[in-house]
């Protein structure tokens, strides 16, 4: 089989043979059936991963034509991917989900070592990957589920630090990816969570922001959230003449209460509130509008 290229497993022997990569790379099976047309979609979306990374093997095979393969995995369903290396299944994927696959063949691939008893690509890849994660926002803090809902007590502390002192912040769940949760320790060469970043540098876990906290540093440490006031007051003044029609939520309530007018279109020019379409109307009729616009009343 050409690099770059789907390959057919017909029989359980073709299967064995099309597992048994000798540089334990990467090797994607699809369990297909002949008569779903989303499989039909599926292999379309193999054949153009197989261009994409000539280094992972591609194998179709028909679940119904070869029985044994199939029970021996538990395929119960049409798609199904299996992930191997190594002749041992790392990883399943059930359904036809093109990203999910998609970022399942990018996290194997990345992960496997170009030649036998060689890691160092793969470290170096995942390296990458942590180094632009890390600089992803200006303060990252990787934690134990979301903000939302941490998933530890330490993770739901220093989320409530942060909130209260009005930082600014990104958070990715180390949950979500063990690769990234056992890299990121080695990495920065801190063993637990949640770790926060500024400006790609590690700051450190909770008992370090606690202690800024108790500093007074932490404000000057972090990059605060810009004020919902101070943003509206630049978005007025961004340029001579600004319409306010509906959009953003938060403006749309934010500015009602900054102006004190409750309803939309707003019109400002130089960064005062002129009125809405009523008001706009009364100055048209009375000639006064372009001077006005001018900024000449």
């Amino acid at each position: 089989m050409a690099a770059g290229e789907v390959a057919a497993a017909g029989s359980a022997e073709q299967f064995q043979q099309l597992l048994q990569q000798k540089d334990g790379s990467l090797v994607v099976v699809h369990f297909w059936a002949p008569w779903a047309p989303q499989c039909a979609q599926m292999n379309e979306v193999m054949a153009a991963l197989a261009k994409e990374h000539m280094q992972v093997t591609f194998v179709k095979l028909e679940a119904e034509a070869v029985p044994e393969v199939s029970e021996k995995y538990g395929i119960s369903s049409v798609p199904t991917f299996l992930f191997f290396k190594n002749s041992q299944k790392i990883d399943r994927l059930d359904g036809a989900h093109a990203p999910e696959l998609t970022k399942k063949v990018q996290r194997h691939a990345s992960s496997s070592s170009v030649s036998a008893g060689s890691n160092d690509s793969a470290k170096e890849d995942l390296n990458v990957r942590l180094k632009k994660l890390i600089n992803a926002a200006p303060c990252m803090l990787f934690m134990k589920g979301s903000p939302k809902e941490p998933r530890c007590g330490f993770s739901k502390q220093i989320v409530e630090i942060l909130n209260k002192h009005g930082i600014s912040f990104s958070s990715f769940d180390i949950f979500s990816d063990e690769e990234v949760r056992q890299g990121l320790k080695t990495y920065s060469n801190w063993p637990t969570y949640p770790q926060l970043y500024v400006a790609g540098e590690l700051i450190g876990g909770l008992d370090i922001v606690k202690e800024l906290e108790a500093s007074g540093e932490l404000d000057t440490v972090c990059p605060k959230a810009q004020k919902l006031e101070d943003r509206l007051k630049i978005l007025i003044n961004k340029a001579p003449v600004m319409l306010f029609m509906k959009g953003s939520k938060q403006v749309r309530q934010g500015l009602k209460t900054y102006s004190n007018w409750p309803t939309y279109p707003q019109l400002y020019v130089k960064g005062e509130l002129v009125g809405g379409v009523d008001i706009v109307k009364e100055l048209k009729e009375s000639g006064e509008l372009l001077p006005v616009l001018k900024g000449e009343n």
